[in-house]
């Protein structure tokens, strides 16, 4: 009987807890809907396709799916953190409490810069300054060296301060001594996302070296393959008459550029756009540079 059991469960013992039904796991998928991120141009690339009278019609989502864990990435000076604290600012603006885990800047320099954005889109940011949870964990070595540490300490502030959003800017800054522990942190952080329904953005750095429109970030491609989606962002400079044809640019301009890099849980645009940052240091999404 021994052997027999073998055979069918193998040589280790089976987790019944982790086996559902179809039904029974659809019963506990949360509204499946668009959340707008404040960024202009960006919402409308999102869409569901949906059967009505027996036909299939596209619809916009109105932004990224909620509950979606995005990865932002590109190299320095590309507009990261601009597009991030522009849907912190936004969320906020509504009454949503926002979980922003700021890695790289002190909470007193990144509250300046959230006020700035806020400002830019046209926001009293002492309206909703409350409703931004800052977690230092760029003045914290505990913070930044301890995932368990990190992770309790987001804990508190979804339950105590009602968080349904949360920035990490970035999370390259987590791993950056222990790179070959990149994908297991990405996989923790990303786990948590999904058991405390948060709707994240996820900031990642490219090296120099990577090319700039692949989704490939500090840490390999295995991490953007966990999350649900990848925005990529890349610059060029015009240093070639065939680059000045092509972005219809002058030489010696920069050109800033975004891509959907993928997204499991709604349809998407795949076209390469023209990225600007305004003189108000807001980020735009514009045409495809077909």
């Amino acid at each position: 009987m021994q052997e027999k059991k073998e055979n069918v469960y193998g040589i280790g013992e089976p987790d019944l807890k982790s086996i559902y039904k179809g039904g029974e796991a659809l019963k506990k998928a949360p509204k499946f809907y668009g959340v707008s991120t404040g960024i202009e141009g960006l919402d409308p690339l999102f869409y569901v396709v949906v059967l009505e009278n027996g036909k299939l019609v596209k619809k916009q989502l109105g932004g990224i799916p909620a509950y979606s864990v995005f990865n932002i990435t590109g190299v320095s000076d590309t507009g990261k953190s601009l597009m991030v604290e522009q849907f912190a600012v936004k969320q906020a603006s509504k009454g949503e409490g926002v979980a922003f885990i700021t890695v790289e800047t002190p909470a007193n320099f990144l509250a300046a810069s959230l006020e700035l954005r806020a400002n830019a889109m046209g926001f009293n940011f002492k309206d909703f300054e409350d409703n931004l949870i800052i977690i230092d964990a760029a003045s914290s070595t505990k913070l930044r060296e301890s995932l368990p540490d990190l992770l309790a300490t987001l804990a508190y502030v979804i339950q105590h301060y009602k968080a349904n959003f949360t920035i990490i800017d970035s999370v390259t800054g987590l791993f950056e001594t222990k790179e070959m522990l990149a994908r297991n942190i990405v996989r923790r952080l990303y786990n948590f996302m999904k058991k405390w329904y948060q709707t994240a953005l996820f900031v990642s750095q490219k090296r120099s070296g990577h090319e700039e429109l692949t989704a490939e970030a500090a840490g390999g491609y295995a991490v953007g393959h966990i999350v649900d989606g990848t925005m990529v962002l890349a610059k060029e400079l015009i240093d070639s008459s065939f680059k000045a044809k092509m972005y219809k640019k002058e030489i010696g301009e920069i050109v800033r550029l975004f891509r959907i890099d993928g997204c499991r849980m709604c349809g998407h645009d795949t076209k390469t756009r023209f990225l600007e940052i305004t003189e108000t240091g807001l980020v735009v999404i514009k045409e495809p540079i077909s």
